[in-house]
């Protein structure tokens, strides 16, 4: 069995991008809605041929990768459906028209970017989860800031930069846990380390968020008053309402797994809906209110799309749900990524790309900046952050070693690019589930997730200026100085 080389590694890569532009050009937008599926199925065969055929790959090797790729992602595809039930209940009981109605009320249309970032910060630091975030106080507060009229790209920024914040800010996140344990340091140490880059990518667009509110009133040109009187006689609107959101939160809290917090969430607001919104439940199964259409209401709204109509064209938009049937296409797309991510890995194409690359690197900015490079690349080939943020972490761990540098200044350069640019790439799971549960293409928010932007401009600026660049050994900093300075900082 044959080592792919450089030159027939790339020939996937160039392939897929070269398809992926067409279909850009072609379909526009609506490039998730299949072609995208098609181009990475392409290229998957493209490895496959590669690999059986001039590598002597077995088949047997591919399919494992796939399996192994699918293993990862598995869990993501189940969560994806509760996001779906629960943001199709949460609009039906109300719960979405509640937080809208009291978030244009009290909240100067001036600092809203600025409390969406702060609130979807704080929240995902809790959760641990960007998705978990985005799919319910993010969708509330892009539906809130809509009605506002604050442009989507805008208010889908702010929503993704304070949840992936947050996430990196989180001992419970995932991607956090994963980085972590591939560059074989402690997770409190990797979110300590954090900080020197992910603090001034904060603060800084945090100023952005300010500023824009500021110089943008979006507001002056809307009659809030009609907005009001059209959500209060389309829904019933009661503070008693955030109370389900108050115990997700605190489900959330208490670490309770987000496929369960998820799902009774959805079935509770489910459930309050058919006795809450007697109206929209009208029109959903008519005037009974027995058992039949009690537990067709439930099935209808957590899995199917559901249609209703409330005098108003910007709430109908809202008010009509799909449910988990929604994420199906997105579902579609990610199992097309799974593919041809398993393939790439499981060939060695990646390994072989990347690895002329290693040899050359000496200090600290160039492996730093190689990592930030790779992660972003593996984002884009690969379409999954979880596994670009293991390729390269493996590749690049023994390269960090034996230079002396520390462990966490690698799953710092991995959480700095892998995980926070993985939400900008169209056809990347996270880029394709975010889209669809904000309603906002990916290219429309690229522009404006200014955290996300910053956070592998600054992992590279802080390498480059030497702030606190640790190292195993050394004439200043040794082993057991290293160690106890860490010690110290766990405590």
């Amino acid at each position: 069995m044959k080592q792919p080389g450089l030159l027939i590694s790339f020939i996937p890569v160039i392939l897929l991008m070269t398809l992926i532009v067409i279909g850009v050009t072609v379909f526009g937008a609506d490039i998730t809605g299949g072609a995208s599926q098609v181009a990475l199925l392409l290229a998957a065969l493209t490895v496959i041929g590669i690999s059986l055929f001039h590598l002597k790959m077995p088949w047997s090797r591919l399919e494992e990768g796939i399996i192994d790729n699918l293993g990862k992602t598995g869990p993501a595809i189940f969560i994806l459906l509760m996001i779906g039930a629960l943001t199709s209940t949460w609009m039906l009981s109300g719960v979405v028209p509640t937080l809208i109605y009291y978030g244009m009320k009290l909240i100067s249309p001036k600092i809203f970017l600025l409390v969406v970032f702060l609130l979807t910060a704080i929240v995902s630091v809790l959760s641990g989860s960007s998705w978990t975030t985005i799919g319910t106080i993010g969708v509330a507060m892009m539906s809130a800031g809509t009605m506002l009229g604050i442009s989507e790209g805008w208010l889908a920024g702010a929503i993704i930069s304070g949840a992936y914040f947050g996430d990196k800010r989180s001992p419970m996140s995932d991607t956090t846990n994963l980085a972590s344990s591939v560059a074989g340091v402690d997770i409190y140490r990797n979110i300590n380390y954090l900080l020197y880059t992910n603090m001034p990518s904060f603060v800084i667009s945090g100023i952005v968020f300010t500023i824009v509110g500021f110089t943008y009133n979006p507001a002056s040109e809307l009659d809030l008053s009609a907005q009001y009187a059209s959500l209060s006689s389309a829904f019933v609107i009661s503070p008693w309402l955030l109370l389900i959101p108050c115990l997700t939160i605190f489900m959330i809290y208490k670490k309770i797994p987000p496929f369960i917090t998820l799902f009774v969430s959805a079935l509770l607001s489910g459930i309050i809906a058919f006795f809450v919104q007697p109206d929209l439940i009208a029109q959903i199964c008519g005037e009974g209110r027995g058992f039949r259409e009690f537990f067709y209401f439930l099935y209808q709204s957590l899995a199917a799309e559901v249609t209703v109509s409330t005098g108003d064209p910007m709430l109908d938009t809202l008010a009509c749900t799909s449910g988990m049937y929604g994420m199906l296409g997105t579902i579609w797309l990610i199992l097309c990524v799974i593919v041809f991510g398993g393939v790439m890995e499981a060939s060695g194409m990646i390994e072989a790309i990347t690895a002329r690359i290693i040899s050359r690197l000496k200090s600290a900015v160039q492996l730093v900046s190689a990592t930030v490079a790779s992660g972003i690349f593996c984002n884009i080939v690969l379409s999954d952050q979880y596994m670009s943020i293991i390729v390269p972490g493996k590749m690049f761990a023994e390269a960090y070693r034996k230079r002396g540098y520390a462990p966490e200044l690698l799953s710092r350069s991995l959480e700095d690019s892998a995980t926070v640019t993985s939400v900008l790439v169209p056809w990347n799971t996270c880029g394709v589930v975010q889209s669809t549960v904000l309603g906002v293409a990916t290219l429309s928010y690229l522009p404006y997730c200014i955290f996300n932007l910053l956070s592998p401009l600054m992992s590279i600026f802080v390498a480059a200026i030497g702030w606190k660049i640790r190292r195993l050994g050394g004439n200043n900093d040794n082993q057991s100085n290293y160690n106890n300075l860490n010690d110290n900082e766990n405590q």
